[in-house]
Order: structure tokens, then C-alpha cells, then sequence
């Protein structure tokens, strides 16, 4: 995935139409806020032309690719309006806003030269959970339906949502329903029994996989992964990271994806391949050191996983967590294969929507991959709040969350949050053509399960909007 849309993608992770007679919070009387209501006004006219027309005449020329961008994410967001200004000096704005078409907040930063015409020197844009003071209210159970069922109608209609959402309350499903097409060719509907592609959730599955070997005594946490990978090619990289690295996204390890995946894309068929591929690799920062989202990372706990079970990693999660959940949807065979009920997912392209089939990987790895259903998804939550997959101490220590992550704090292939003052954990997956998430939340027993077969943030912001409005208890 190119780096800009990544960028956009990261910032949009949910879906909520702000009623358009919504008041904004006034701008103050100085030149960076005067700057920061007219970029406001440009970017969410969203006329292409004048918005780089504003961009040329307000932004230095080193700022001014922005609007390409910009404009690309001026069509994912829909526009911002002002909820809160936090920050005011005559140089520099600091600003929440909330994205017209989710529940998202972004701190805007905007500073501008002193003298006039007070270009804009910098425009910053970044994702934060919700602040307490702008939570949205909770809403009981046939509320929250009743709104989920208009936001989704809402939704298809506008092209934004195709796939399946579930919501369950200690177990039972409340809402189940699925929308629009797995496959536009064949015209066949998506249903709940449609297995949609995970993108990262399935690094939950390689999570709990690794603690499993944890529980049994087979794998040590806190030992270097070369401990178990003797053979690793690069020894420093090996002596220096911890199995726990791995799973917190502390380790320095690096992604799969780029000019490399994408030169040996279908070349890439096994876990080793990988390891061939990008195994003498040094390592990005000092382990430990902070925390870098990693695909190699998972893509290496699969390879210890094959190391320590004996069985291959597709083998071993199948046998282990597939079918003591009950997920008789859920696997990782190549995309060569034909797979029933396996939906097409689908890109935005230049001529419309394209499925996303030279994207692909030959296969999902640990590191994501793989594909489920809404119905199995449930079932692992149920499974791993049950203790069938982990004990007590072993399921809390997989989800509570470790190391500071933005959103929330990342735990073991999980990530925790503290979303409208309750505690949920789960990981959402987003790459072209697919989208997905997974939240659990204990304390009022709710699990949200939502997937998509279409560009992020189609599936994340539905769940967003969903779990934005539960109750805490």
C-alpha cells in the first residue's frame, strides 16, 4: 500500500454523520486561526481546483504536494468540523476536529509565519481517541440497533460499507446482517456465512498461539527468538530481540511490504521465504527502545511456532485455536485455491471499484492473511473469554496492554483501549480490498464483530461507531 493512502487510512478509522446544522467552535481573531478556518473552508468545499488553487497561494513549495492528498483524503473523510480549540497564540492553532463522516477526532496543528501574508508552515493532522469531555452518550441495546441499522442502510446506499456486522452480549447475538456483493462480476450477495479476508487480525491467532506454547512451557518470553531460531541469518538480530518484542511491536524488526514483497509478491509461498528474503535485514532502532508497528515481527513468531510445535503454522493454529473454537470458516489457503463462499475484495481505482486481486499474497502468513467469517469471529472471543484456548493468567496476560500505541496501548497481538470509559481489546486488519475488526468488551459483555470487503476504513469505523455508543457496563 502506497505510503500517502496509509497515512490516510491510519487517520480514518470510523463512520458517523454529524447532523449538518452541528454549531462549530469559533475561531479566535488571530492570523494562524484566520489561516486555519480558510484551509478548513477549502479543504471541505472539496472543489479539487480551488483547493490547490488555496494550497499554492497559503503553503511554501515544499508543502505544496499536500494537495493531491489532501484531496484524496478530503473524499475518505468528507470534511472536519471544529469541536474544541485547545491551543491559540497569533502564530499557531491547535485544534480538535471531528471527521463529518465518522466519530474520529484529529488534533489539527497549524503555525504560520509572523509577517504577512502568514504562510502556512505547518499543518499537522493526527488521529486520538476520543477526549472524555467529547464523549458520545451511551445508548441502550434497541437504540444502538436501531441506530446501527440506519447508519448501515446510510452506508451501502453511499457506497461506503459492503461486507457483515455482528454484535453479541454475553454470548447471544444481538444483530447480525450482511450488505452488498462478496463477488460484482457474479453479482452474489455477501452473507453471514461469506468469508471476507483478516488483513492483521489474524496476528490475534499467532498471539495466541505463541502464549499457548508459553502456558505449556515451551517457548520463554523474555529469551531471544534466536534461542529457538538457531539458524537465523542475522545473529545480532537474533540475540537481541525477545519473543515479547515480537508480540508488542518493540523489537526494531520491520515490515514485509515494499519494493522487495512487491518484485517477489507470488514468490513468496512459505514462512522461510520470507526469512530468505529479509533475514539478514539489522535491525531499525534498539529493541526495546519504542514501538514500531512490525509484519516481520508476527511473520517471525509463525516461524518459531513451526520450530517449537513441529507442525506448520497453518497446521498448528487450525488444530489449537480453529477447532477448539468451533471456526469451521477460518483458514489461510493460497489465493490460488478456490475457496467457497470467499469473497472478492474490492479497491477504488481510477475507473470505479476493482477487485484487489494483484494485491494479493500468495498466501497469509502469521502476520496476516487468511480469512473468516463474523459467526467464527464470535467464537473465538467466546473461546478465549471461556479459557479453552488460554488459562486465566495466560488470557489476561495476552490482552492487557503493554506499550503505548496511539489509539490505546498495544498488549500481545491485541490491542486494549478505553473507549467511552469501558475496556475493550480485540485488532482490526485494513489493506486494499479489505477491511475488518474484532472488539471485546468485557465489562458490559458486548463483542463486535464487523468485515468488509472493501478499502479501509469501510469495516473500522462501523465498529467504531458501534462500540463509541455501548454501554460501560
Amino acid at each position: 500500500m502506497n505510503h500517502t493512502i496509509r497515512a490516510a487510512l491510519l487517520l480514518v478509522v470510523s463512520l458517523f454523520i454529524v447532523p449538518a446544522c452541528l454549531a462549530q467552535t469559533e475561531f479566535p481573531n488571530t492570523p494562524a486561526a484566520k489561516q486555519a478556518k480558510a484551509w478548513l473552508d477549502a479543504f471541505n468545499a472539496g472543489d479539487v481546483d480551488k483547493y490547490k488553487e488555496f494550497v499554492r497561494n497559503n503553503f511554501p513549495a515544499n508543502l505544496q504536494q499536500r494537495a493531491d492528498r489532501d484531496t484524496q483524503f478530503r473524499e475518505m473523510t468528507g470534511g472536519f468540523e471544529v469541536k474544541k480549540i485547545e491551543e491559540s497564540t497569533p502564530t499557531k492553532l491547535v485544534a480538535l476536529l471531528q471527521e463529518r463522516l465518522s466519530d474520529q477526532i484529529a488534533r489539527m496543528t497549524l503555525e504560520v509565519e509572523a509577517a504577512a501574508p502568514h504562510t502556512i508552515t505547518r499543518l499537522s493532522l493526527n488521529a486520538i481517541p476520543r477526549p472524555a469531555d467529547l464523549a458520545l452518550p451511551q445508548l441502550g441495546e434497541s437504540e444502538l440497533i436501531t441506530a446501527l441499522r440506519k447508519k448501515l442502510d446510510e452506508d451501502v446506499a453511499a457506497g461506503r460499507f459492503a461486507g457483515a456486522a455482528l454484535v453479541a452480549r454475553n454470548g447471544k447475538t444481538v444483530f447480525a446482517q450482511a450488505y452488498g456483493q462478496a463477488d460484482r462480476e457474479k453479482k452474489t450477495p455477501n452473507t453471514l456465512k461469506t468469508r471476507f479476508r483478516l488483513g492483521s487480525m489474524n496476528k490475534m491467532f499467532t498471539a495466541v498461539a505463541t502464549l499457548q506454547l508459553v502456558q505449556s512451557g515451551k517457548l520463554d518470553l523474555k529469551a531471544p527468538f534466536g534461542k529457538y531460531l538457531t539458524d537465523y541469518p542475522n545473529k545480532d538480530v537474533a540475540s537481541k530481540v525477545t519473543i515479547e518484542q515480537l508480540l508488542t511491536h518493540t523489537g526494531g524488526t520491520g515490515d514485509i511490504f515494499g519494493p522487495d514483497f512487491e518484485k517477489r509478491r507470488l514468490e513468496l509461498k512459505t514462512l522461510r521465504d520470507y526469512v530468505n528474503l529479509y533475514g539478514q535485514r539489522a535491525l531499525g532502532f534498539e529493541p526495546g527502545s519504542r514501538w514500531q508497528y512490525s509484519n516481520y515481527g508476527f511473520l517471525l513468531l509463525g516461524v518459531l511456532i513451526e520450530k517449537v510445535s513441529g507442525q506448520s503454522y497453518y497446521d498448528y493454529v487450525r488444530d489449537h485455536i480453529f477447532k477448539p473454537a468451533g471456526m469451521t470458516a477460518t483458514a489461510s489457503e493460497p489465493e490460488d485455491q478456490t475457496v467457497s463462499e470467499r469473497s472478492v475484495g474490492y479497491m477504488r481505482g481510477e475507473g470505479g471499484w476493482q477487485p484487489n486481486t494483484n494485491t494479493l499474497p500468495y498466501r497469509g502468513t502469521s502476520a496476516g492473511g487468511g480469512y473468516s467469517t463474523v459467526e467464527d469471529l464470535l467464537r473465538f472471543a467466546t473461546a478465549l473469554q471461556t479459557h479453552k484456548l488460554l488459562d486465566a493468567k495466560h488470557t489476561e496476560e495476552l490482552t492487557i496492554g503493554k506499550v503505548d500505541a496511539g489509539r490505546g496501548k498495544y498488549a500481545y497481538g491485541f490491542q486494549e483501549s478505553m473507549i467511552n470509559g469501558a475496556r475493550c481489546f480485540g485488532h482490526g486488519g485494513g489493506a486494499p480490498g479489505m477491511n475488518g475488526m474484532l472488539q471485546i468488551c468485557p465489562a458490559s459483555g458486548y463483542v463486535i464483530a464487523v468485515l468488509a470487503n472493501l478499502d479501509p476504513p469501510a469495516a473500522s469505523r462501523v465498529a467504531d461507531f458501534i462500540t463509541n455508543r455501548l454501554p460501560s457496563k
